[in-house]
């Protein structure tokens, strides 16, 4: 039998192991930097499996092939299936609008009906619900995937991947960039807070016409604030800005938040291609799957599927590049 190396352990390299070993396949792992933790750009994803809201702002690719994605999880991790709820300050109304016209599968929702999905928003008098959508803890997802593929047998080698090495598959992300040109880095900024004054049940967005934000539960009141999509390489820390921007998006949602413990900030740099979609390339004896951008756990199902398609039966899925495979 074949022995498939794939290199990266984020939840791209997991997910093509993971999609490799229920067809059948034998699979080991490298990656220097050992289980998942803080060192992948992965740990610091939202975890929303929200196809239908990111397509506000994606190609449809995104709409369509992340449908898929909610099941895929469910099967392998802990998914929790409350849909996502959208809102707007009365000011920004026309930005709900907006959103309701470049998205679908949703219900517009009113004052009494946003209490009774969230009893701790108040002062939105509309909004859109889009009960199809789900969500995961990313965290828990990648230490599931890790988990389930020890179990199976999967060897993960803590080391570099021998240069010149069979069958590989190259799920590196930023660090591809050698071999992958076109590929760039797109800086995203999160919090980490407790607040245990309030209780979310379901992901969040607050349309605001500077920074969207978008508040994901993770339980015990704990939750994880995102929103930038800033061009630069830069991942070092966070701005003033970003953070001003996201504590006062979420102050927005209830002032509660204003007294919520810091817990962790965290900055990551994506990897993307020019139109922002992944890409599968097979490159002499390497396939690379790259350029997840911020779909990471919304599309990773179907980047994995794809690999696994060109690798077990040479079968050419929509994300392979055949102008350079």
């Amino acid at each position: 039998m074949i022995l498939w190396s794939v290199i990266g352990a984020g939840v791209a390299g997991l997910a093509v192991a993971s999609e490799l070993v229920s067809r059948g396949a034998k699979v080991q792992v490298f990656d220097p930097g050992g289980p998942p933790g803080p060192h992948g750009c992965s740990w610091w994803a939202g975890g929303m499996l929200a196809p239908w809201c990111e397509y506000e702002n994606a190609e449809e690719p995104v709409l369509r092939l992340g449908q898929s994605a909610i099941e895929w999880w469910a099967s392998r991790t802990h998914v929790q299936r409350c849909g996502t709820l959208v809102v707007a300050n009365a000011r920004d109304i026309p930005d709900l609008r907006r959103f309701a016209r470049r998205t679908s599968s949703y219900s517009e929702v009113d004052r009494a009906k946003i209490t009774d999905l969230e009893p701790d928003l108040h002062g939105f008098g509309k909004g859109l619900y889009f009960d199809q959508e789900a969500h995961l803890d990313p965290r828990q997802a990648l230490l599931d995937l890790h988990r389930g593929l020890k179990d199976k047998g999967v060897e993960f080698q803590r080391k570099l991947a021998p240069t010149q090495l069979e069958n590989a598959i190259d799920c590196r992300g930023l660090h591809a960039r050698e071999y992958l040109h076109d590929l760039r880095g797109v800086k995203g900024e999160m919090l980490v807070v407790h607040c245990p004054d309030v209780t979310l049940n379901r992901p969040v967005r607050l349309l605001h016409p500077r920074m969207p934000l978008y508040i994901v539960p993770r339980g015990e009141g704990i939750y994880m604030l995102g929103a930038t999509m800033i061009e630069s390489e830069d991942s070092s820390r966070i701005t003033a800005r970003s953070m001003l921007e996201l504590l006062s998006a979420a102050y927005a949602l209830n002032p509660a938040f204003g007294e919520a413990e810091v817990l962790e900030i965290g900055v990551d740099l994506r990897p993307a291609f020019p139109d922002n979609l992944p890409r599968i390339r097979r490159l002499g004896r390497t396939i690379y799957a790259n350029g997840l951008y911020r779909h990471g756990y919304l599309l990773a199902p179907a980047l994995a599927q794809g690999v696994a398609d060109l690798a077990l039966e040479n079968k050419h899925s929509e994300m392979v590049d055949e102008d350079r495979a």
